[in-house]
């Protein structure tokens, strides 16, 4: 009977932490697609998962960092949701292509227009964003996700150095080496002219495979038809003798 009761006893806790370390990692998130390279530019994703049971999520508001700001920002089209792109007036115009910006996107704003993100639910806001610095290793975004019941959570907590994680933590994008990108790149070109050569030495041997082929069919016939030339002369000489 105790062992049934501690076994019993340790499931329940083990399920609590479950539910717990689920609720903890349920935030607003942003991962790019593919890579987001130092100097470059990148397709990133904010994914926001809805964390009430009887609330919808309405409205997503991203704040850019203002210590690196981004020139070029342009969200893509979400069903259901209205986007309004703010701009702000830099301190410090930044270089980009050779031109002088003085204006870069400070927010983002997705409010629901038919859609909505549902208990159980998340929705991804894509945006595609650049030029990436090149002196960070990551972006900090402060979002701001507002319910149909008026609740709004923050989630503005940037993460300390060697402490836990926060409950409401930012969301950050994490940079990766202009090289590494490079890289990457240079290896999918590798891969991809791996799999030409591959193909054009298949194609080359059944090229060649064919052709051998065909060649022995031509002799083959041509063997024939001297076989029986040779046979129908035969038969002529000997009919010629016994005459």
């Amino acid at each position: 009977m105790n062992v049934s009761r501690i076994a019993l006893a340790g499931g329940v806790a083990a399920s609590t932490v479950l539910v717990l370390a689920g609720t903890a990692s349920a935030h607003v998130s942003v991962q790019p697609q593919g890579e987001a390279a130092k100097g470059g530019y990148a397709v990133i994703n904010f994914k926001v998962p809805n964390e009430r049971d009887d609330a919808a999520t309405t409205k997503l508001e991203v704040n850019f960092p203002t210590d690196h700001p981004l020139a070029s920002v342009q969200p893509q089209a979400v069903p259901g949701w209205k986007i309004d792109v703010t701009t702000s007036k830099l301190a410090k115009p930044l270089d980009m292509h050779g031109e002088k910006i003085n204006k870069a996107v400070s927010k983002v704003t997705w409010t629901a227009d038919g859609g909505k993100i549902e208990p159980g639910r998340f929705q991804q806001f894509p945006l595609s964003v650049g030029q990436l610095p090149e002196d960070a290793d990551q972006l900090v975004f402060k979002a701001i996700q507002t319910y149909d019941n008026k609740e709004v959570v923050r989630w503005i907590e940037e993460q300390k150095a060697g402490a836990e994680e926060p409950e409401t933590p930012a969301p950050v994008l994490k940079l990766t080496a202009a090289a590494d990108g490079a890289a990457a790149a240079a290896g999918s070109s590798d891969k991809s002219d791996s799999a030409d050569h591959a193909k054009d030495g298949k194609t080359t041997a059944s090229a060649s495979s064919s052709s051998s082929d065909t060649t022995a069919r031509v002799l083959g016939i041509v063997g024939i038809v001297i076989g029986v030339a040779g046979v129908a002369f035969g038969v002529l000489a000997g009919r010629r003798r016994a005459a």
